[in-house]
């Protein structure tokens, strides 16, 4: 595929060829402004692609409708979407008509439960947009919630913990790893532990694929890659 935003000349992604497995975790690194948010963002048709096919399971998504192609997926990304209304029906937005028991389950699972009960009234909580009242790491625990119940096959996370405390961190990537499980899920990682658990790294590079297979491959075979990981990937 290719695509350039509407309005501008420079091309943010050049002939991306890219094969992911049902049930595979996919780690997708690079600088920033290499791609890697554009790219993941033709998957739920945020944008179309100039030339070229975005494939599920062999059919263009742009012949689908929207609805039935982002009912298959889960979002967490570093745009963290609440809504004014409780901290339930914020959960329940992935899945309407979610019962009680549902919505704290996956809380449960998000690690989202513990300082929910806390609140004076727990589920009841009215919170904001961007979740006013929330720390960052509360709200993307919400978010992960959101993702769980609403059981996607496919996981998009974009991993921003940068403005995370360290407990909530560690929280937010145990809900992240057992959510992963038998989902078909793509990362755009920053972290090194991230990328270690991935089935398959990508390495992107001003629009372009430049390598990919596991940790260990890139680390012997990559320059590039070797070099993100001696830098911001080792930092954790």
């Amino acid at each position: 595929v290719h695509f350039t935003y509407p309005g501008t000349r420079r091309p943010v992604l050049c002939g991306i060829n890219l094969t992911i497995e049902a049930g595979q975790t996919v780690a997708i690194v690079g600088s920033n402004g290499s791609g890697k948010t554009t790219l993941v963002n033709l998957i739920p048709r945020f944008y179309d692609p100039q030339d070229g096919q975005v494939l599920i399971d062999g059919v263009d998504v742009r012949d689908v409708t929207l609805a039935s192609l982002r009912g298959r997926m889960g979002l967490v990304t570093q745009t963290l979407v609440t809504f004014n209304d409780t901290i339930a029906r914020n959960i329940a937005y992935s899945k309407p008509g979610a019962t009680e028991a549902e919505v704290i389950g996956a809380a449960r699972q998000a690690f989202a439960h513990e300082f929910i009960e806390q609140l004076p009234q727990g589920y009841q909580t009215v919170i904001g947009e961007h979740g006013a009242g929330l720390s960052g790491g509360q709200i993307q625990r919400l978010i992960i919630a959101r993702a769980i119940l609403g059981n996607p096959e496919i996981l998009i996370f974009d991993e921003a913990t940068s403005q995370v405390d360290t407990d909530s961190e560690a929280k937010i990537h145990r809900a992240l790893e057992a959510m992963m499980a038998n989902r078909t899920t793509l990362l755009i990682a920053h972290r090194f532990s991230t990328v270690m658990s991935a089935d398959k790294v990508v390495v992107v590079h001003e629009g372009r694929i430049m390598d990919e297979g596991s940790h260990g491959q890139l680390v012997d075979t990559c320059p590039l890659y070797r070099a993100l990981y001696e830098t911001q990937l080792v930092r954790t």
